[in-house]
């Protein structure tokens, strides 16, 4: 467990500490969102003055504006200027304290801004205080002391602390106490309040906690103390201070409340179903990360390819060694941001489009394949490139989750591939699961070593789609690929039901024929399933309707032969078909509990789309599986499905 000897070089509450130069004891993270730029630039300047007069330090304080748009971002670093401008002399009293802002282009959720705020920290111990101010920060000795006499790694503020002092309503009091039996309940956490927005962790246990998190806004606190209890770190409680603010709190909707309980069921079924927290790999990043080329297919400029290229350009702010290369037919006319270079192919295959691209990535250590109309979501490459750090690991991957832009019929469309009748154990690659080892994914996230790439001679270029299943098997043998649920992207879906249909009929037709040709990564029941749905109702439906022709047609009942007849006919076709009703009731209930969603429209359609997906799936399964050869291969691509 950590050692304590920092937090022994304090002498008191506060005081000097015996520390090298450029030592920083205390990290203050401070979320920020909608303050405006007076309130923002008064909250952090008073929070500077307090811990100076207390003493607490030396200590850096991170306000993280969480894309407010509002002035906020001005506040913070107004407040940064003139309270690092006019910094008094320590030795005449107070502690050394420098404001440090952090600018965040779009709001992505407190635990987002905590987790940049943490990145940017440079101290031995990190502390969450709300932005708005309205927990105390003269408090923060409490927290230190506790810290350092029960030997905890983590101190929560408790309103439920008998020392607290709080100015509460009943309704929250009420709410607290509820969602705090929950929480015991489900998680066994040894603490009265996980929602109170004042923290401190050892560094190592908040690195822990965030190499390993996923909750981004509403129950983020909880699974940071989630994965510290996991991670074996103590956690203590310390009194705190509320002057509590309506306006600054949010109100108590039935929409909050069943958002943060969405949040908090999806940290279970992670910890105690899935367990997905327990299959993470520690790998650390390099102090050099890998230099990155991804490489982009398309036809030409679209809406979403621009959507890609900014995400890109986002993750360049932590990885700068990150560049792209676009690979459309023809010039598209745009002007891209300086790390992106653009390579007209003519009308060709994404297989040869990706080959021209790993030819001219130069320099590249890992080259990492995203499709245009899909967008690299926050982290990616931060929880991608630490597997490279290990020689055994050739490739990294994980989901393509539908895009929350999409369409109604978009939506729908990845609902149906997210669904478990559909896609089975290989939904991970529309929603995170846990964290595997994996012989197939698909090429619109995936990130692989360039001499290992060199090695199999890239993509398979007599195939569409199905280049990077082939692709994925040859890697195989060279090494481990790895699934993590945070290597994620948005993926643009066709809708619902033409496009969608479309685009499954093609895939069913090569894995069929990679049923035969690669029978190590296609030859799967789960890909035989629907054909032999589809055989199943065919059957039900001849074996009825000859049953009722026999049963009314010109044979008698009543004696000798007709008798006789009869009883053949209801063996033959009867039996059957009696079975086969039963056996598509059964499935019909099944998609029907599977698809369900609280909105009936969804759910129409999901259930609609479910069956159309299994039947054109399993026709076209057995189209490819009796096929010589594939002329879909041949053709270039575009988004219509």
């Amino acid at each position: 467990m950590p050692s304590d000897d920092t937090d022994r070089q304090q002498s008191g509450g506060g005081g000097e500490f015996a520390s090298p130069p450029g030592f920083v004891l205390l990290s203050v993270v401070m979320p920020c969102f909608h303050l405006g730029e007076k309130t923002a630039a008064a909250n952090v300047l008073s929070a500077a003055r307090t811990l100076r007069a207390l003493g607490v330090g030396p200590l850096e304080i991170i306000p993280v504006d969480d894309g407010s748009g509002d002035g906020t971002a001005d506040g913070l670093t107004a407040a940064a200027a003139q309270a690092n401008a006019s910094a008094p002399d320590t030795a005449a009293g107070g502690a050394s304290v420098r404001i440090r802002p952090v600018i965040l282009p779009e709001n992505r959720g407190k635990g987002e801004a905590f987790r940049a705020g943490f990145e940017a920290s440079r101290g031995s111990h990190v502390m969450l205080l709300d932005g708005d101010l309205d927990l105390d920060p003269s408090f923060t000795p409490e927290f230190l002391r506790t810290m350092r006499e029960t030997g905890a790694d983590v101190v929560i503020g408790s309103k439920m602390h008998p020392r607290s002092r709080i100015d509460y309503p009943t309704s929250r009091r009420i709410a607290s106490f509820t969602y705090y039996a929950i929480v015991r309940a489900l998680f066994r956490l040894p603490v009265h309040d996980t929602q109170t927005g004042m923290k401190l962790f050892r560094r190592e246990a908040l690195r822990y906690a965030f190499d390993r998190s996923l909750s981004k806004r509403y129950a983020f606190d909880l699974e940071l103390l989630v994965l510290c209890r996991l991670g074996g770190f103590s956690v203590a409680e310390a009194p705190v201070g509320l002057d509590y603010n309506e306006n600054n709190r949010g109100a108590l909707t039935p929409s909050a409340v069943a958002d943060v309980m969405n949040d908090t069921a999806a940290i279970f079924y992670r910890l105690r179903i899935l367990r997905y927290y327990q299959t993470l790999e520690p790998h650390r990043m390099p102090e050099r990360p890998p230099a990155v080329c991804a490489i982009i297919p398309c036809p030409g400029a679209s809406p979403m390819l621009r959507r890609c290229v900014e995400a890109l350009e986002r993750q360049r702010r932590d990885f700068p060694g990150l560049n792209a290369i676009i690979l459309p037919d023809s010039p598209t006319g745009e002007t891209w941001p300086a790390f992106v270079s653009e390579i007209p192919t003519g009308k060709v295959l994404p297989s040869d489009k990706r080959n021209i691209g790993i030819r001219e990535a130069a320099g590249a250590e890992i080259v990492a394949f995203v499709d245009d109309d899909a967008r690299p979501l926050d982290g990616w490459l931060r929880h991608a490139l630490p597997y490279f750090s290990d020689p055994g690991i050739v490739a990294v991957g994980g989901p393509a989750m539908t895009a929350p832009e999409d369409t109604f019929a978009e939506q729908m469309s990845g609902r149906v591939f997210a669904n478990v009748i559909v896609s089975g154990a290989y939904r991970r690659r529309y929603i995170p699961v846990r964290v595997c080892s994996e012989r197939d994914l698909p090429s619109c996230n995936l990130l692989v070593r360039a001499s290992a790439l060199r090695d199999v001679g890239g993509f398979d270029t007599t195939h569409w789609p199905g280049e990077d299943t082939v692709l994925c098997l040859e890697l195989s043998h060279l090494g481990r690929i790895v699934y993590d649920p945070r290597v994620s992207v948005a993926h643009h879906r066709r809708p619902l039901f033409g496009p969608h249909l479309r685009q499954v009929s093609r895939y069913a037709r090569h894995r069929g024929y990679f049923a035969r040709k690669f029978p190590e990564t296609s030859r799967r029941p789960a890909y035989f399933a629907p054909s032999l749905l589809l055989l199943g109702t065919l059957g039900e439906v001849f074996c009825a309707a000859a049953w009722a022709f026999f049963r009314t047609g010109a044979f008698g009942c009543a004696s000798g032969d007709g008798l006789r007849a009869c009883a053949l006919y209801e063996l033959v076709f009867r039996g059957p078909a009696a079975f086969g009703a039963a056996v598509l009731a059964l499935y019909f209930g099944i998609a029907l509990c599977a698809t369900f969603s609280p909105r009936l429209r969804a759910w129409a359609w999901t259930l609609a789309g479910t069956v159309a997906t299994h039947y054109a799936y399993g026709w076209n399964f057995m189209r490819g599986l009796l096929a010589r050869s594939m002329p879909d291969g041949v053709r270039p691509f575009d988004h219509r499905g």
